[in-house]
């Protein structure tokens, strides 16, 4: 007779240890890991003896149940892998998820008050980081712009080094804005591709819609989300708060929107 099928909620023992495997990557600090991976790469088979140089291995960091999972699944797989062979699984998951991990990482960024709650990463320096990361195209979007000769020197750069900028800026009021002055003096001669929302293209009903998102978008990989305008009192005094996103899949999103809103046919944007 044949036997049943496994049921598909139940995990097989090679499952087990891959799901071991893939938390002693996202647990165990890397310096204790690569630990544990010299001592599985000089061990054939999952002998008695191997658990207790795992929990040898690294001084003062003991995971006496992690060993003991481990020990228990790679026993338990079938057929049953040498010792380099996990080692080599665990190495695996590790990269995938420190790649993982950067990939989907958030940051605070503060401005203003501080308190212990959120590390010092103050608005302004995260501002000059994304920037310096873009390679081929840096969006810019803000709703006003003065006093930011920091920010300006650092968009050269990127201009410099070949970066395409788009800058996206509310309008003065005489262009259907809400800005008492045009924003783009704020950039002087930089080397820009400077966008707008005409008066023509906003909604005429409950009242004067404003340009008033704040990103500045690096490539397809990092932005910069937050409250903060490109002002010198917003980047350094204000209360003000943001995130920093490496996630290429959101980013990526964020950045296709305002290019479709810049697009000449359709988009509601428009190059000054």
């Amino acid at each position: 007779m044949t036997a049943p099928p496994v049921p598909a909620s139940e995990p097989t023992p090679v499952a087990g240890l891959s799901a071991v495997l893939a938390r002693l990557a996202a647990e165990l600090p890397s310096a204790h890991r690569q630990a544990w991976i010299r001592v599985l790469h000089a061990s054939p088979v999952p002998a008695p003896g191997v658990e207790a140089r795992l929990l040898t291995a690294w001084p003062g960091g003991t995971r006496a149940e992690l060993a003991r999972a481990l020990m228990r699944a790679w026993s338990s797989a079938l057929p049953t892998p040498d010792g380099p062979a996990v080692a080599l699984a665990l190495q695996a998951a590790a990269v995938a998820h420190t790649t993982a991990t950067e990939a989907r990482r958030v940051d605070l960024v503060v401005s203003g008050p501080t308190t212990a709650a959120v590390p010092v990463r103050y608005t302004a320096q995260v501002i000059a980081e994304v920037i310096r990361a873009a390679r081929r195209r840096l969006i810019v979007v803000s709703f006003a712009a003065y006093q930011i000769p920091e920010v300006v020197t650092e968009l050269r750069a990127a201009a410099d080094r070949g970066v395409r900028l788009d800058v996206v800026l509310e309008s003065p009021r005489e262009d259907g804005g809400v800005l008492r002055q045009d924003a783009r003096t704020a950039f002087g001669t930089l080397a820009a591709d400077f966008w707008h929302w005409p008066a023509t293209r906003r909604p005429t009903e409950g009242g004067r819609a404003s340009l008033h998102a704040k990103l500045i978008a690096a490539d397809d990989h990092t932005a910069f989300l937050g409250s903060a305008n490109l002002t010198g009192q917003a980047l350094t005094h204000n209360l003000e708060v943001g995130v920093v996103l490496r996630n290429p899949e959101v980013v990526g999103r964020l950045v296709a929107h305002f290019r479709t809103l810049m697009n000449q046919e359709h988009g509601i944007l428009r190059r000054l």
